[in-house]
């Protein structure tokens, strides 16, 4: 996966941040975050700035358990009908051997390509790479600090958004809890 251009800024803050304390490196790893559409695209870039592995490609592990609760605002935010089927994935995004982020991915299979659906569907592809033809784009939907609900303990940021197709019409929402090996010594 080719790493997108950042801001000379966030480069020089990631190398900054691997020398300050958790709530510095937890400010840079949200900026990081902040400067992509793709989760998947931030982890990449986090990940070989603070050389957290030594491969930087993020991988998607299917993660084991029920599916999480469906957010009360699910079908309005995608735009559905009350039977139009969703698509579920819960996966771990991992750097090497460190599980980066948990995320939960309700989306609407009928707004994506064949391509796209069957590489969901494996559950090893991460969603970003996987929907990368759709050309998504990201609304940002409130940040928590700290866990929200369907998040694994060690969660230090749980973010959500909304992702639309290049026409415009929503194709996923995701729940991303993003762990505190981000910020680990």
């Amino acid at each position: 996966m080719r790493l997108p251009p950042a801001y000379p800024w966030l480069l020089a803050a990631v190398p900054l941040a691997a020398c300050a304390g958790p709530q510095a490196r937890v400010e840079a790893f949200e900026q990081v975050l902040l400067s992509h559409d793709s989760a998947t695209a931030a982890l990449a870039q986090w990940c070989a700035a603070r050389g957290l592995a030594e491969a930087h490609e993020i991988t998607a592990a299917p993660l084991e358990g029920p599916p999480a609760a469906p957010p009360a605002d699910l079908r309005a935010l995608l735009e559905v009908g009350a039977d139009e089927p969703l698509g579920y994935r819960h996966v771990g995004l991992r750097c090497g051997a460190l599980t980066l982020s948990e995320a939960h991915n309700w989306y609407v299979p009928a707004r994506l390509p064949e391509s796209v659906n069957d590489l969901l569907a494996d559950g090893h592809t991460p969603f970003g790479i996987a929907a990368a033809p759709t050309r998504y784009t990201r609304t940002r939907l409130p940040v928590r600090h700290g866990r929200d609900i369907s998040c694994p303990a060690d969660t230090i940021l749980t973010h959500r958004g909304l992702l639309k197709a290049a026409d415009g019409k929503p194709i996923a929402l995701v729940i991303e809890c993003y762990t505190s090996a981000n910020i680990a010594d």
